[in-house]
């Protein structure tokens, strides 16, 4: 498996993406003016994400790009030592994953970012509350993060299914669609959204009358439209993400499946609109916890990313990848040191306000909590240019927006 890794410089390299006074004055910090010690006299980030695989526009280089930039604005140094970043591809395998990120906490990884695919992410949270080392993770969506799998040591940063469920599943059978069913990824995440969403559906008076559910990677849908059709329900559910997704609905779309049922795409990406394109996508509503034309802020992180991504606009896990990374290393500023369980209280303790979200806080049972969104993929008239998508439904705020503590199993919830 091939790993990469970048000692990134420091004051020259910040300088040069022109950021903000906030950061230049965590910049000057990191180089030395805030006491503090590294056990390792390095900080080492790792970015364990789907590189070559079915999530890779999603994810991918974009995911270690964000964590570099997050690096960069930091200033690339903690109390005068190097801050480093190191990437690897989990292939989407649950044992790749935990077998990569065991590796780099025994070679002193201080952090695990991104953690695209809920299997892998799962896999991984249980070997970071084993070594005692911190995941965030940005890009996967089972709540066992933060109930069967919660340590003081994992963060579920940018959404989970619960959040999802609550979106786009709630307003659809709000709006009328009753009758639902599935096709849904044969994996921890897939598995775990469609049970997500289908208790919403069942909590509003609304049915499940069944689900399909596909290998990842699929490609040919033929025989999963045909059963959701049969099943004559209001609503189909796409209890996936990525290419699973967009090959999904292009497939309805070719068998005339949206003539008489509608389409609920429960994870859909930016990146899922542009491939689509707006007169295939048009309509669709979604779920997401951050969009690059929301504000000032948002669209100026956008700019900058763009230009080093290829042209590409971050999605709302590149902005979680990007603020949760941070937000990590302001933790680690203000503790002092690089110790697991200091940093951990730290980044419980202090708010999270920047361009991904304001007002964030991370429960004790690693959830972090925010507003979340509702959009709908405008129609081709209405967008102004590339990557123009989206307009605003609802915002749902965080105390809404996430599984309450109440209905936690993680065992760090006080009772």
């Amino acid at each position: 498996m091939e790993l990469k890794l970048w000692a990134v410089a420091s004051v020259v390299a910040a300088a040069s993406v022109g950021i903000a006074p906030v950061q230049a004055q965590a910049q000057a910090q990191a180089q030395g003016t805030q006491q503090g010690r590294l056990s390792n006299d390095v900080l080492r980030i790792g970015v364990l994400t789907d590189i070559s695989g079915v999530y890779a526009d999603i994810s991918g280089k974009g995911a270690v790009e964000a964590v570099k930039m997050a690096v960069e604005d930091f200033g690339g140094r903690m109390f005068g030592k190097p801050i480093e970043v190191v990437s690897a591809d989990h292939q989407n395998k649950a044992d790749v994953g935990a077998a990569k990120a065991r590796e780099w906490y025994d070679a002193g990884v201080d952090m695990i970012n991104d953690l695209a695919n809920s299997g892998v992410a799962l896999a991984v949270a249980g070997v970071a509350k084993e070594k005692k080392r911190h995941a965030i993770v940005n890009n996967a969506s089972n709540v066992g993060v933060t109930n069967a799998q919660c340590s003081p040591y994992t963060v579920h940063y940018t959404y989970d299914a619960y959040s999802l469920a609550n979106g786009t599943g709630r307003a659809v059978v709000e709006g009328g669609g009753d009758t639902w069913f599935f096709l849904t990824v044969d994996f921890a995440f897939g598995i775990g959204l469609e049970q997500q969403v289908g208790d919403v559906v069942r909590a509003n008076k609304g049915r499940v009358v069944g689900a399909a559910r596909h290998p990842l990677g699929t490609t040919d849908f033929s025989s999963y439209v045909l059963q959701a059709q049969a099943s004559k329900a209001k609503v189909i559910g796409l209890a996936s993400t990525g290419n699973d997704t967009i090959n999904a609905i292009k497939a309805a779309n070719e068998f005339g499946l949206t003539k008489t049922q509608k389409l609920a795409a429960l994870l859909l990406w930016i990146q899922d609109v542009h491939a689509l394109g707006l007169p295939t996508a048009q309509g669709l509503q979604l779920t997401n916890a951050w969009y690059w034309d929301m504000n000032d802020e948002t669209r100026a992180f956008a700019r900058r990313y763009q230009q080093r991504a290829g042209g590409q606009m971050p999605n709302m896990a590149h902005a979680g990848d990007y603020s949760s990374t941070m937000h990590y290393l302001k933790a680690v500023q203000a503790a002092g040191s690089d110790d697991p369980d200091a940093v951990s209280a730290k980044m419980r303790e202090m708010p999270i306000n920047d361009m991904f979200a304001k007002g964030g806080k991370i429960r004790e049972d690693g959830r972090m909590v925010h507003d979340m969104y509702l959009w709908q993929v405008k129609t081709p008239a209405e967008s102004k240019g590339p990557w123009d998508y989206l307009k605003l439904l609802k915002t749902i705020p965080a105390d809404q927006a996430f599984m309450p503590l109440s209905q936690s199993t993680c065992y760090l919830v006080k009772r």
